[in-house]
């Protein structure tokens, strides 16, 4: 590949048509990712990324699923790469790396790297990630009483393995089979990772022959530099300075203290650093943050607040950007510390630094939302083996300066959609969905309405079903902003014989057939105060019914 001195310059035409074909390759990855997998984790909610790199590991495109696992693609290939560096490659290898402490975000997001190769030459590496339904570990799909990062499933550290030798039946399949609950499953969503990449590495290829490998390299640098240029152009809009806030999340899930998140955003010309000193230390549970999840937190943030969507998201975005977290805290812990609920520190490490930017761009912040990760695990062994259900809830998002907060969807740094009641009801015959439905009242009050939370109620039809979940907004609801009113917490309970039993936002529990399982997530917070909301926007939620008073 030609260095910057002797890459041949690219035709402003060219390097618009190749943008645009290497983004559209990435979608066509996701497409194929989730037309292909086996779980409706993956099938239906979308809880999957895919990306292009060039030859140096650098992010150039990548397809609009999940930010959390997209920005971090870089920190988790660095270290498949110092282990198995590019000479060593084949087109019949892929990289393989889940390892928190080496890069990865939690176990379940296993990401497969694949290298790309024209005429001999390796021209650029296919990626994709996708979270897995069961990875073993102590408890089915996941287990809230892990103490290390052991009991939550297998560690695939940085490794390089051959496709014809070691899957396709091979050894390295057979050991995955034989370690999780539902190999079917978990091989077939592999499965489904590499013809992602696959296509990733056919669109590559076509552009390489179209263009020469000389001119596609030099237009992925160029829209990495593009990214680079747009993002420093828009952070020296904002006011140099230090800026801090914070965010707290309920417990640890042993005792009843807050863990707070602290945020120290310097704006110096063209750049940003943010640091977290001050943040509490890692925990005994499993809300510990990997850095890379940290970084990735903090970068989406700042680009959906500093930046316009336009712009793309990419690692010549992120060169503008740098995050440092002391070693031993939540943000950055030490092994074998669990990392399951990782999403649960991320998110406020995303409202910690909208906090800080709120005192440099008070117009561009919106209120905070439920911004939780309320995961659901529901498992039954049966005679045909085990069936393990598991959905990210979300609630109501933050409202903006012109606008109310979206209702009832998944919160900015998971983007999941939900499973359908009619894929539920073809895959799992232990439970039924009984109500499915937004809450009144459940958004802060303001001049824009934070969004509404909803709720969800299980009906358990057969006895041994295992509840594991994990969430947030229990204790501290999602404040409002410039005067407006928080949103509702969010609480979850089983009716059991007509007695309600209460449970912790983060537990496992028993069921019954006859229990029904409610959960009730949590609203938006509002902006500006409430006396301030135009009249025909209060008789709108009225009519609606997304109010009642």
């Amino acid at each position: 590949m030609p260095d910057a001195s002797t890459a041949p310059a690219v035709s402003l035409v060219d390097q618009a048509v190749i943008t645009r074909a290497l983004v559209a390759a990435t979608h066509e990855m996701g497409a194929k990712l989730i037309r292909s997998a086996h779980s409706p984790i993956v099938r239906e909610a979308q809880d999957c990324s895919a990306a292009l790199m060039d030859a140096q590991g650098n992010v150039v495109a990548q397809a609009e699923l999940i930010p959390v696992q997209l920005g971090s693609i870089s920190h988790t290939f660095q270290p498949c790469i110092d282990a198995h560096p590019p000479e060593s490659l084949t087109e019949d290898d892929f990289l393989i790396n889940n390892d928190p402490y080496n890069g990865g975000q939690h176990l379940p997001d296993v990401f497969i790297f694949s290298p790309i190769f024209f005429e001999q030459d390796l021209i650029g590496y296919s990626a994709s990630v996708v979270h897995h339904i069961d990875l073993g570990g102590g408890a089915p799909g996941l287990n809230p009483e892990a103490s290390d990062i052991h009991q939550e499933g297998l560690v695939f550290p940085p490794s390089r393995y051959s496709l014809s030798r070691d899957w396709n039946g091979g050894p390295f399949e057979r050991l995955i089979a034989a370690n999780v609950r539902m190999p079917e499953a978990t091989v077939g969503d592999i499965n489904a990772q590499l013809a992602a990449n696959a296509i990733g590495n056919e669109r590559l290829k076509d552009l390489a022959r179209r263009f020469g490998p000389d001119v596609l390299a030099a237009a992925m640098s160029g829209l990495l530099d593009y990214s680079e240029r747009r993002m420093r152009t828009a952070i020296s809009q904002v006011p140099d300075g230090t800026y801090t806030g914070e965010a707290q999340i309920d417990d640890d899930g042993l005792g009843d203290e807050p863990v707070t998140i602290r945020a120290q955003v310097t704006v110096e010309g063209d750049s940003i650093h943010v640091g977290f000193d001050g943040t509490d230390d890692q925990v005994a549970t499993n809300i510990n943050n990997p850095f890379a999840s940290t970084a990735a937190s903090a970068i989406a943030c700042i680009k959906s607040v500093v930046t316009s969507a336009d712009i793309p998201f990419n690692d010549g975005a992120a060169r503008t950007i740098r995050v440092e977290a002391p070693y031993g805290s939540i943000l950055n812990p030490k092994p074998p510390a669990p990392v399951r609920a990782r999403l649960l520190p991320s998110y406020r490490v995303y409202n910690s630094v909208m906090n800080a930017l709120a005192q440099a761009v008070p117009d561009k912040i919106v209120a905070t939302g439920f911004d939780t990760t309320a995961a659901v695990c529901l498992s039954h062994l049966g005679d045909g083996g085990y069936n393990i259900y598991l959905e990210i809830f979300g609630g109501g998002n933050g409202a903006g300066r012109e606008n109310d907060g979206c209702d009832g969807v998944d919160s900015p740094l998971s983007n999941c959609a939900n499973i359908p009641m009619e894929a539920m009801e073809m895959d799992y015959d232990f439970f039924r969905v009984e109500d499915y439905s937004l809450i009144p009242d459940s958004g802060g009050a303001g001049a824009r309405r934070g969004g509404l939370a909803f709720q969800r109620i299980y009906h358990i039809l057969k006895d041994g079903v295992k509840l594991a979940t994990y969430g947030d907004r229990f204790v501290c609801a999602a404040p409002g902003a410039f005067g407006g009113e928080d949103g509702s917490k969010s609480e979850i309970y089983v009716i059991r014989n007509g007695e309600r039993v209460a449970l912790n936002s983060k537990q496992s529990f028993s069921m019954k057939a006859g229990d029904r399982l409610i959960y009730r997530t949590g609203g938006g917070g509002g902006y500006g105060r409430p006396d301030e909301r135009p009249a025909h926007l209060s008789e709108r939620d009225r009519a609606m019914g997304f109010v009642t008073a």
